[in-house]
């Protein structure tokens, strides 16, 4: 499971999505994410996963990363859909014999799919934005949007920096998570068998050494901008500026029909298409 968790990853390339102005990229991200959930039945979210594996074709980064970050979160999915399988009005069409009040209707089963595919979109398109874009580049955009929170003596670029940083440790700290586990199992530890808290206990070998090793990253970061004379954003320039172009408009332009559109099924589209 750790090697498929892919947060935080940057996959160098030059396709659309790598030009754009990652001040876009941030801003479409956001919009797609109010809109998956402004999309209230199916005719307006085919419209959004639509729009969502355009982008991933666009992106150039294989599809099998994508998919792959998906594995981690499977449990959730599946989880939140049955719950959601008890939820909902409509005929049934299971009855539990021992508990006659847990039943599944169709409107629960509709209900499961809906929030599946919003869970699973969410998590894809915003995987888009780290693999498309480097941590250099995501600073510096969250710092550019940030700015007039300066006005109220916010610290912008110290957060966009804690927040790139703490992004971008992610698949180190998933590194050296597997290598420590390899090496405890090597030593003979028996971490996929027994009961919760057998489990639960056999994680303590490998949480001590990674608290121990995040710390010690953590010091050595912290050294290696001091030493290069780091003060945070006071005065600091831009190597790279930032320009939108021809590309962040089409971009734009298409996610803003889409957007009316989802606005349109689900104001015109009768609530039974869910």
């Amino acid at each position: 499971m750790i090697r498929n968790i892919t947060l935080g990853q940057f996959i160098p390339g030059h396709s659309l999505i790598h030009r754009m102005d990652p001040r876009m990229k941030i801003a479409l991200t956001f919009a797609f994410i109010i809109f998956l959930f402004i999309a209230s039945n199916f005719a307006g979210m085919l419209l959004m996963v639509a729009l969502m594996f355009v982008v991933l074709l666009c992106s150039g980064v294989p599809l099998s990363l994508y998919f792959k970050s998906l594995k981690g979160i499977l449990f959730i999915v599946l989880f939140t859909a049955v719950l959601n399988l008890f939820y909902g009005g409509g005929t049934v069409v299971w009855r539990c014999p021992f508990f006659p009040v847990m039943q599944i209707t169709d409107g629960g089963i509709g209900n499961a799919v809906f929030v599946s595919v919003r869970i699973v979109c969410l998590i894809l398109y915003s995987s888009v934005l780290t693999f498309t874009t480097s941590p250099t580049e995501l600073t510096d955009a969250l710092e550019r949007i940030m700015k007039p929170l300066k006005v109220l003596h916010i610290k912008v670029h110290e957060i966009a920096m804690m927040m790139t940083i703490a992004l971008r440790f992610v698949p180190t700290l998933l590194e050296e998570t597997d290598k420590i586990m390899s090496a405890q199992k090597a030593r003979g530890a028996d971490m996929e068998s027994g009961g919760v808290m057998q489990r639960i206990r056999s994680l303590i070998p490998v949480l001590v050494p990674l608290f121990v090793s995040s710390f010690r990253r953590a010091y050595d970061l912290a050294m290696a901008m001091e030493c290069r004379c780091y003060h945070g954003g006071e005065g600091r320039t831009k190597m790279k500026q930032f320009h939108l172009t021809k590309v962040d408009a089409g971009a734009a332009a298409c996610t803003a029909l889409i957007c009316a559109a989802v606005i349109f099924c689900t104001a015109y589209f009768p609530a039974s298409l869910r």
